[in-house]
């Protein structure tokens, strides 16, 4: 018998079964705070999703797609300092 128990939070955070969970909630953040961590594109730039460490970004027109893609490793340097962990390798723009 067990002498104790574990806190939700240890057990979500060490337990293996939870990786799958715990990738996908990390990955929804990074979305979910994009106007948080820019809040000057949100007139311009929404963050639509991360997939296998790709963060996916709708922009207005082809002048800030351009103006973002070069100040792609800004964006994930500022991303990943958020977050203060490799959460952003490369953007991918989408229509």
């Amino acid at each position: 018998m067990r002498e104790g128990f574990n806190k939700i939070s240890e057990v979500f955070k060490s337990e293996p079964a939870f990786d799958g969970l715990r990738k996908t909630l990390s990955q929804s953040d990074v979305v979910n705070n994009f106007n948080k961590i820019f809040p000057e594109l949100h007139k311009v730039a929404v963050a639509v999703k991360v997939e296998k460490k790709a963060l996916c970004i709708r922009v207005e027109n082809p002048a800030w797609r351009s103006e973002l893609k070069f100040r792609e490793s800004e964006i994930i340097e500022k991303v990943n300092k958020f977050y203060k962990e490799e959460r952003i390798k490369f953007i991918r723009f989408v229509s």
